[in-house]
């Protein structure tokens, strides 16, 4: 359907009055929107207020629609039916993500624990008649295929000198339908390439955080081809470091510098506190090792003449807390804390808050897996590195020689 002598001249008008990459986004924005009512009028048989014997259906309003193209976000508005539901097939329906939360929502809607919250987000997403069982059935099959292949992935050919771990929590029924709300764990496992590249290397969702679980997820991570781990940064969860520690053998235990400092301010008196996180901020401030073992001593011995409890505290988490010392300068704030897999667990908790109790703990790996996957693919199109490929080439180097030296030692 072409666009009518008044329309263009709005159109014109518009166009005049902006920039060139203005320009662009307006006439895509007005071609998609003209291509939508087009589509429309076709597969109802009539254009608006247009009254004819082969009316399949009436319109009834519009829903806002943001579609990202290479010409910028355009601002859509896709009809609505009486009767019915209609969406252009020039657009996708659902990105994956979309498609999870989809299916989620639908199944529980379909198991009964539907909530005013469910229909409102169902009525978002675009399907104001509902889905079959079928179609939900249909979605989660194929999700659960990509989740699955991309947790089967073979890792082997590829190093991975710096390995994140962490888990968040969400809730989810557990047991026959509409079983019992339960903390469900969703670990996460991201890695750092050779090149200094970042990957999800892999996630799982379980009953705890406990060893068990966790000895079971790096076990799955070995057999997958998982090599050449030098540091391995995470919480200092007693089952997520025994787990490390008999799985990830030769690989060294970095004790995340923020976790640290959230229970030192659990172990201290609260007056306290802003003296003592700067004064232990000043170790992760030195220029070398040997300056950052210096202050480490000195820090500890200063806070001890008031708190002795705390000197202990820093002690014993020394070699932990430190690990990060025997690696390049340069890696040093990337590699103390897992604050770059946090940001990774806030997005997929901002995801699964949506549906608040799953109806089931599948349904939760599929969405958590479907954000992940979404979130590893960014990086592998990206050309951003997370650390730098020269600095990465020092770190291989070293462990290079270290191999060498390790060799000449062994009897013959």
């Amino acid at each position: 359907m072409a666009l009518d002598q008044f329309a263009l001249l709005e159109v014109l008008d518009a166009l005049k009055n902006s920039d060139v990459s203005d320009r662009i986004r307006t006439a895509c924005q007005t071609i998609y929107q003209a291509l939508v009512d087009a589509e429309l009028t076709a597969v109802i048989g009539a254009g608006p207020w247009e009254r004819t014997e082969a009316r399949l259906a009436q319109r009834n309003g519009y829903r806002e629609r943001t579609i990202s193209t290479t010409a910028g976000d355009l601002e859509l508005q896709i009809p609505k039916l009486r009767a019915g539901t209609f969406f252009p097939s020039l657009l996708e329906r659902r990105r994956r993500v979309d498609q999870a939360l989809f299916a989620v929502v639908m199944e529980a809607y379909i198991h009964g624990v539907s909530t005013r919250k469910v229909d409102d987000l169902v009525k978002a997403l675009g399907v104001d008649s509902g889905i079959s069982s079928s179609e939900v059935s249909r979605i989660c099959a194929d999700l659960d295929a990509e989740v699955g292949a991309f947790q089967d992935r073979s890792l082997a050919g590829t190093a991975f000198p710096y390995v994140f771990l962490d888990a968040t929590y969400c809730k989810a029924r557990v047991g026959a339908q509409g079983g019992r709300v339960c903390s469900q764990a969703v670990v996460i496992a991201t890695g750092v390439t050779a090149d200094g590249r970042r990957e999800v290397l892999g996630f799982d969702v379980g009953d705890s955080e406990d060893g068990a679980f966790w000895t079971s997820f790096l076990r799955s991570l070995k057999a997958r081809g998982l090599r050449g781990v030098q540091l391995v940064i995470s919480d200092a969860h007693e089952g997520l470091k025994g787990a490390i520690s008999s799985v990830l053998l030769g690989a060294a235990w970095q004790r995340c510098k923020v976790h640290f400092l959230r229970n030192v301010l659990a172990k201290i008196p609260k007056g306290n506190a802003e003296m003592v996180l700067a004064a232990i901020r000043t170790i992760f401030a030195q220029p070398d090792a040997t300056h950052v073992y210096e202050q480490f001593d000195t820090i500890a011995t200063m806070l001890g003449r008031q708190l002795p409890k705390l000197e202990e505290m820093l002690r014993d988490a020394q070699d932990d807390l430190l690990a990060f010392a025997s690696f390049p300068t340069e890696h040093w704030r990337k590699i103390w804390s897992t604050n770059p897999l946090e940001r990774l667990n806030r997005e997929v908790k901002r995801r699964t808050d949506v549906v608040g109790v799953f109806p089931n703990p599948e349904a939760l790996l599929r969405l958590a897996g479907s954000v992940l996957i979404e979130a590893h693919d960014e990086w592998a199109v990206s050309d951003r590195r997370y650390l730098s490929e020269r600095s990465m080439a020092l770190l291989n180097e070293r462990v290079i020689e270290e191999e060498v030296v390790t060799a000449q030692l062994l009897p013959a």
